[in-house]
């Protein structure tokens, strides 16, 4: 039985890459389309948000010389073409979609629309915002936090490279705790770097839980499930 009913699943754009860690990997973008076609079928209703790490950075390009706000637009800009793909992507598991974009991008997408965006959901489409939330300094967690909001999800799905939070970066600290459940405060007090402060003070002003998982095949359809294995955030 699925726990939660509507959901935003937040993918990094260098999960999109694979192991090449640049651009788009044709067999991840597949397996993950199919993971979500098949949770929508199980009865789920999915919005999507993904990076745009894998093609540009605005952080990095802003450390590299580049005017922040002008790396941000870019990395706008590769957060729709991560959608648009993903977008093919689940068009071909048979999976509606549909993108939209917090910024101007006719004819490739429309612009982000919460009723009509709400409706789509409610009628099985996979719904993908794109171009984070249309502004410079604001990371594509807090978009997907907002745009969950905006859309009623029940929560926010968050993928990353290991299965769950953990106390420090259990890649470099093996002496590192993982937490099964931690609320929004103890985040934020411990500055643990799962989000961005700004995307966990909006979850926890609004109530919204974040579940944090394993990008993994097979485990996003179980973390709809009480057979998921992650972090449960939570006030």
């Amino acid at each position: 039985m699925l726990k939660f009913r509507r959901c935003l699943l937040k993918l990094s754009g260098e999960a999109l890459a694979g192991s090449s860690g640049h651009g788009i990997d044709n067999s991840v973008i597949n397996w993950v389309a199919k993971e979500i076609a098949s949770s929508v079928k199980a009865g789920a209703q999915i919005a999507l948000v993904i990076g745009g790490g894998n093609f540009v950075r605005g952080v990095s390009a802003s450390a590299g010389g580049m005017n922040r706000a002008a790396g941000d637009s870019m990395g706008m800009l590769a957060t729709v073409m991560n959608a648009i793909a993903m977008q093919d992507a689940l068009e071909k598991h048979g999976q509606k979609a549909e993108v939209m974009s917090a910024i101007r991008m006719e004819p490739l997408c429309p612009s982000f629309d919460r009723r009509k965006a709400i409706t789509l959901l409610e009628n099985g489409t996979v719904v993908l915002f794109a171009a984070g939330t249309g502004n410079p300094f604001f990371t594509t967690d807090t978009a997907a936090v907002l745009r969950a909001v905006e859309s009623e999800c029940n929560v926010v799905m968050k993928a990353t490279k290991v299965d769950g939070i953990y106390s420090a970066d259990p890649v470099k600290d093996k002496t590192a705790v993982k937490f099964d459940d931690i609320t929004y405060e103890e985040i934020l007090k411990r500055n643990l770097a799962v989000m961005d402060t700004a995307a966990v003070a909006l979850a926890r002003e609004h109530k919204l839980p974040v579940f944090v998982f394993k990008l993994a095949e097979g485990n996003f359809i179980n973390s709809l499930t009480e057979t998921g294995i992650g972090t449960f955030v939570h006030e």
